[in-house]
């Protein structure tokens, strides 16, 4: 049977591109990999960022709507990002980071059983960094110009949260469908794992009644997962149909190939191949420094560009 290797990427809603810019590289230190735009919505910037290629695994990614309002917080919902640091030194690095820039954070404590640093960006986004022990995503790649020196970059993603109303219909989908680890679990709490061991294919999910988040700027999209090719992804493709769930359906998204389809708490997962990758269109040497389009929308790039504002770098 076909395994998840962990996460590939995650999406979030920003209301200004240029401020989002300025946090995730000059403050958090990740590269720009790819800056394009929303492929079903091409009047709206798409960014990436992760290592130094964007590696499957490190790549958060952001869709620009400036219209966007505030995310009113609620259940059903994705609900916090976790990112992997190298120790409990870079914890204390990154606090005193946070404290010269003036980043929200909390104090070190642990979460999902590890050393913690809970932030948010500016925008209300919901994040927090964990002690790696020297677990990452394998393809990792120093990004050699980051702002912030090698031995305390992000390493990836780790646990991300997800917290729901019901939590057995999740676990189903997640151990019986998708074949993850249940690790732990109480009343409030279950912890799952796509690699047994590993936590950069770690869901934290969490029980919590009430009203439904309504997203804005700040919230989190959607949860992409990994595959290793198209033919694991016409497999999955499958096991989604057979679960009664409704798919989008195979779509190629030049990067990647990917299926989108929601769980039954009505939180939207995509699975995503790892290739081709970002160096597709662009050399490593030089991505995310200019607006990327897919072939089917090349030919629209004048009318495109015309409708973005310029990103201050």
């Amino acid at each position: 049977m076909y395994k998840i290797n962990g996460h590939h990427h995650i999406s979030m809603i920003t209301k200004n591109a240029s401020k989002n810019n300025h946090f995730y590289k000059q403050v958090l230190g990740l590269r720009r990999v790819k800056m394009t735009v929303n492929q079903d919505d091409p009047s709206m910037y798409h960014l990436f960022y992760g290592d130094k290629t964007g590696s499957p695994g490190t790549e958060l990614s952001f869709f620009e709507i400036p219209r966007a309002g505030n995310t009113y917080r609620g259940t059903n919902a994705i609900t916090r990002i976790g990112l992997l640091v190298p120790s409990e030194d870079s914890l204390q690095y990154w606090k005193e980071r946070f404290e010269e820039y003036g980043v929200d954070h909390d104090e070190i404590t642990t979460y999902a059983n590890r050393p913690a640093l809970k932030f948010e960006d500016p925008e209300g986004l919901r994040l927090v960094l964990l002690v790696s022990n020297g677990e990452k995503v394998k393809h990792w790649k120093t990004w050699e110009k980051s702002e912030v020196p090698a031995g305390h970059q992000i390493q990836g993603m780790g646990s991300v949260e997800i917290t729901v109303r019901r939590l057995d219909k999740i676990a189903s989908t997640l151990t019986d469908m998708f074949g993850y680890t249940e690790v732990s679990r109480n009343d409030k709490e279950a912890i799952f794992q796509s690699i047994k061991g590993e936590v950069f294919g770690e869901i934290v999910v969490k029980y919590l009644d009430g009203p439904s988040e309504k997203p804005g700027r700040g919230s989190i999209h959607h949860l992409a997962i990994r595959v290793k090719n198209e033919a694991e992804l016409e497999f999955w493709e499958e096991q989604v149909k057979q679960r009664g769930f409704h798919s989008s359906g195979i779509v190629d998204r030049f990067y990647f190939k990917s299926l989108y389809f929601r769980e039954s708490n009505g939180i939207l997962f995509e699975i995503a191949t790892d290739g081709p990758g970002f160096t597709i269109d662009g050399e490593e040497e030089h991505l995310g420094e200019k607006l990327d389009l897919p072939p089917f929308l090349e030919e629209r790039r004048a009318e495109i560009e015309a409708k973005l504002s310029p990103i201050e770098e």
